[in-house]
């Protein structure tokens, strides 16, 4: 039996994945820190689909995490066929006043697990040639954010790492795709602490994002943009020079986080 695993799989885009997935059949294992919210949702798609539902409380922020859900899935013989990593969250504000453990927190949620999980579980995949990891970027990965900083250099690296390993495993019969969401109605913001969401007309549904994921999956590409309006801002600022994007961008945010 082989399973999906979703990391972040407690609300948003997770837990959209392990809806959709479990009404296609899937067996999941889910994670986050959530204990309460993953064995309600285990619950009901057991009920619902017929399938096998387990799920792993995790705080994937903290070191070792990773390593730490590899051996839990391991010790419980969960052949892992298919991992979303989607786990992760963001910032935003002056980067020299925000508490810098946070900032450093989101480093090890949005690179550290991501990057480990992958290496962990590609080795297994390596072995059957065949399997499938989805890493959760964002279109603000595509330029400096300014007073989104950290996040938006998180999320550069997700998909810079995610394209390159794609190809390196494409010999192996093993997908890998970089999903890059723009502003999508889940608890991100919240969760985030951020404030006032960045937000506009059309903004995506988590179960948006799943869809497209899963076309661009069938696709066979390294990388997709999810939403039209995201797809063209990330096209214009290939056009467009970092210095004067970071310009554009700070004018609608300096005046919220510097006096």
């Amino acid at each position: 039996m082989t399973y999906t695993l979703i990391t972040g799989a407690s609300g948003g885009i997770g837990e959209a994945f392990a809806r959709r997935l479990a009404s296609d059949g899937h067996d999941l294992v889910l994670v986050a820190r959530s204990a309460e919210k993953l064995e309600a949702l285990c619950s009901e798609l057991q009920s619902s689909y017929s399938i096998d539902a387990r799920y792993i409380e995790l705080d994937l922020s903290t070191p070792d995490a990773d390593k730490e859900l590899f051996e839990k899935t391991e010790q419980l013989d969960l052949n892992i066929s298919f991992l979303i990593n989607n786990a992760g969250f963001g910032s935003q504000g002056d980067f020299a006043v925000l508490p810098i453990e946070k900032e450093l927190e989101m480093i090890r949620l949005n690179i550290s697990a991501l990057v480990g999980l992958s290496h962990l579980y590609l080795e297994k995949m390596r072995e059957r040639r065949s399997g499938t990891i989805v890493n959760i970027s964002s279109a603000a990965g595509f330029q400096p954010v300014p007073f989104m900083a950290t996040y938006a250099a998180t999320k550069a690296f997700v998909t810079s790492f995610t394209e390159a390993i794609s190809e390196e495993n494409r010999p192996f019969g093993i997908r890998i795709l970089a999903v890059c969401p723009g502003s999508t109605e889940t608890n991100f913001f919240k969760a985030s602490g951020i404030d006032r969401a960045t937000t506009f007309k059309g903004q995506q549904t988590a179960e948006d994002v799943v869809e497209t994921t899963l076309k661009a999956l069938k696709g066979g590409r390294a990388k997709v943009i999810s939403g039209w309006a995201n797809y063209a801002v990330a096209s214009a600022v290939n056009f467009m020079p970092n210095a004067l994007i970071s310009k554009i961008v700070s004018r609608g945010l300096r005046s919220r986080y510097q006096k």
